[in-house]
């Protein structure tokens, strides 16, 4: 390249960074924040000078993402000129020599602790190790409790990450995507964010699934003259109706999204074709002068009634009882001239703008003297706060715990004197006991709901009565685990535990050393760790707990151990020498992985090298991965296995692109369940498909049949999803079939 090319080159990237800036400044003035154009200014300058000469993957100047973070930070959320440098600084601290004292004598004490918070996460929640990966989430949880900002900019920061993935590694991308759909798409859900955790969901579907989101994104695009029909059908007399009331409003048509649509399908085992809610209706309305907005919203269902019939178990009222993240709106669900069932959304500007913004909409309502419907936020964060206080050993079931909580829908259940409680949706009488308070949970021995005795482990529903029964003294059993689902309950239980294990490891002790005692042995470590390998523990702590509880008496045999009469073991030898040699030529194996590279699955290597994966069952056609474990074996996963989202999330690191490239010579057996009409003749048509029009081998079968609908699962050998995807064709062709599915 010559001179003068570069210095144009320059110059352009130049022009673009200033008119990054400059529409930025634009943003804020327009927006109601005090103008602070000075300090945005003086971030935006000591940022480009910090990251100069630095560029990112895609090739752009380096200062291009955090003008991207910062727009996202004023636009998109709405935020102010502490966020707005914060944002243009944030990686300032972490990729630079400057410090985070040189950023608070230089922009003020307030935007360096945001700062900080964000280098502690910086490189996103997850690091190589899965201590660190906890810790790590920790940090952005007590940041977020602290100041709500941190996680704002933090999400914007991974937004903009996400828009530019195009330019990062596949094995990276599945990583990033695993972390984003894992984490982050929940986190914003639960601050409000529905716009954000829509794309955020959307590109992570994009860069897992590239296909699969291609064709649904093709359908969508395919049915859109069907939807506008219907739309513009449904709405007209709407719009009439609406006109005549008074009403300033707008309507407006919102299609579900791929990744929505994608989710739907994997769980309901459905088609694209048979999804029957892809099409919702907004409308967003100013409230009349004088009355009351959270009335308007049932004064619009009640003229709405009058125009379509409404579904008698579809009201959802989220206007007199928000949801968690403060989301309001009156969801109902009308019946179309056309026979189809349209969800019908009604909220007021201000709703609308909480719904989209999330809290940052709440600061503003909330800084102009009105007053902000947030109690329930706060009381998430602070049920965070207080799971944070307990000290968690276990890093994945610390992760596994809070996000139990961020999807959560709610359901509202009533005190005995009527006061009511939001409680996530399938949670039990246990949960309710925990969430009221730490004491009422430990000590809780049942409930009454609707006045009738329940054991721990009820699933309230929305609308019940609920009493707690108390015992005097705590009697927290390990079993709650298994059914609890809120992560204050969780984390409550495991803490009693801890301190349960903690008085008998106490009671242990004293046993053992006075057994030592009476022995004459030395209390030393050597000697503990004998008897704990002794009878085949873990550590000295479970050894501890065990002679504690009882279910250990330490007697000769302990003795003998200790003072090493063990009679010696030839067999015992060998075992351990040839395990030991086929540990050590697995390693050899696979000693060094390129995780650059994509992985070839070919016939000879998935005999040979890989596993497949038992929870999943991928096979060839299948958007998959590998996982290099702990013991140096690749195991392939799908990409939409949860077991493998978790992997994506906690062991990012070790997450490697793969490629199926087999040539039919494999048999892989895949679960097909089918449902319809019992009726004479029906199994043995799908059987003479599958065996004589087909040539496919079924490897087993399960078939129930009650009050005239049949359900089977049938086990079918295939070679690949080109074979599933013609079997299940073939099958539909039958009339008393009414829906297939591959399963699993």
């Amino acid at each position: 390249m010559d001179t003068s090319n570069e210095e144009r080159k320059r110059l352009d990237e130049e022009a673009a960074i200033n008119a990054a800036f400059q529409e930025i400044l634009d943003i804020y003035l327009s927006s109601q924040h005090r103008k602070k154009v000075e300090l945005i200014t003086k971030a935006f300058n000591f940022a480009r000078q910090a990251h100069k000469g630095v560029r990112r993957h895609s090739g752009e100047p380096y200062i291009m993402h955090p003008l991207a973070v910062a727009r996202i930070v004023c636009k998109e959320i709405g935020l102010g000129s502490t966020s707005i440098c914060a944002a243009l600084l944030h990686d300032v601290v972490e990729d630079t020599d400057y410090t985070v004292e040189d950023i608070k004598n230089l922009f003020g004490e307030k935007i360096a602790e945001i700062v900080n918070g964000l280098t502690k996460i910086a490189g996103g929640v997850f690091g190589a190790q899965a201590s660190e990966q906890a810790e790590n989430f920790k940090k952005l949880l007590l940041t977020m409790s602290e100041d709500i900002r941190v996680i704002l900019i933090k999400i914007a920061d991974r937004l903009h990450n996400m828009r530019t993935l195009e330019f990062m590694q596949v094995n990276k991308q599945y990583k990033i995507a695993g972390e984003t759909l894992y984490i982050y798409a929940p986190i914003a859900y639960r601050l409000g964010l529905s716009r954000i955790k829509t794309e955020l969901e959307n590109l992570s579907f994009k860069y897992e699934h590239p296909e699969e989101y291609a064709r649904i994104e093709k359908k969508i695009e395919k049915t859109s003259r069907e939807r506008d029909i219907l739309y513009n059908d449904f709405t007209l007399p709407i719009c009439q109706q609406l006109d005549a009331m008074g009403y300033k409003y707008r309507i407006i048509g919102r299609v579900k999204s791929p990744y929505s649509i994608w989710n739907k399908m994997q769980k309901k085992h459905v088609a694209f074709e048979d999804i029957y809610d892809i099409l919702a209706v907004r409308i967003i309305f100013e409230p009349r002068e004088g009355r009351d907005e959270n009335n308007e919203c049932f004064n619009i269902y009640i003229a709405l009634t009058k125009l379509y019939n409404a579904h008698p178990d579809r009201l959802r009222d989220w206007v007199n009882k928000p949801r968690t993240n403060g989301y309001k709106a009156l969801h109902a669900t009308f019946m179309s001239l056309h026979g189809e069932w349209i969800e019908v959304q009604i909220r007021s500007e201000k709703m609308n703008e909480v719904a989209e913004r999330g809290i940052a909409a709440h600061w503003k309502y909330k800084s102009q003297g009105e007053e902000s419907n947030d109690q329930q936020l706060d009381n998430w964060l602070h049920t965070i706060k207080e799971i944070l206080d307990d000290p968690q050993p276990n890093a994945l079931d610390f992760l596994d715990t809070i996000k139990l909580n961020l999807y959560a829908t709610e359901i509202f259940v009533f005190t005995p004197k009527g006061d009511i409680k939001t409680m996530p949706q399938n949670c039990t009488a246990l949960d309710l006991a925990y969430s009221i308070h730490t004491f009422l949970g430990n000590h809780c021995i049942g409930a009454k709901v609707n006045h009738k005795l329940v054991p721990l482990n009820h699933q309230l529903q929305s609308g019940d009565q609920v009493e707690i029964l108390t015992s005097n003294a705590p009697r927290v059993d390990e079993s709650w685990l298994s059914f609890v689902t809120t992560a204050k309950a969780r984390a409550k239980i495991q803490a009693a535990l801890r301190r349960q294990q903690r008085l008998l490891q106490h009671d242990g002790e004293e046993k053992l050393n006075k057994f030592l005692e009476q022995e004459g042995i030395s209390n030393y470590a050597g000697s503990i760790e004998k008897l704990w390998k002794h009878h085949q523990l873990k550590d000295r702590e479970e050894l501890l707990t065990a002679i504690g509880k009882g279910t250990i008496q330490l007697g000769s045999e302990d003795k003998d151990a200790l003072l090493g009469n063990k009679k010696f073991s030839f067999q015992s030898l060998f075992t351990f020498n040839r395990d030991k040699k086929k540990e050590d030529k697995k390693a050899e194996q696979h000693n060094e992985v390129d995780r650059k590279t994509p992985l070839h699955l070919t016939d000879d290597s998935l005999k040979s090298s890989y596993i497949i994966a038992d929870c999943c069952h991928p096979i060839p056609g299948d958007d998959v991965l590998g996982y290099y474990d702990e013991d140096k074996r690749i195991i392939i996963h799908k990409r939409s296995c949860p077991v493998a989202d978790t992997l994506k999330s906690s062991h990012g690191n070790r997450i490697l692109a793969a490629k199926w490239e087999t040539h039919k010579q494999l048999y892989f057996a895949v679960p097909i369940q089918v449902k319809g009409i019992d009726d004479m003749g029906v199994l043995h048509e799908i059987t003479t498909i599958i065996y004589q029009q087909l040539n496919a081998n079924i490897q087993k079968m399960h078939i129930e049949s009650n009050n005239g609908i049949f359900e089977g699962t049938f086990w079918i050998n295939v070679h690949d999803v080109d074979e599933v995807k013609t079997i299940c064709d073939n099958l539909k062709k039958i009339k008393n079939i009414k829906t297939i599915a591959r399963i699993g």
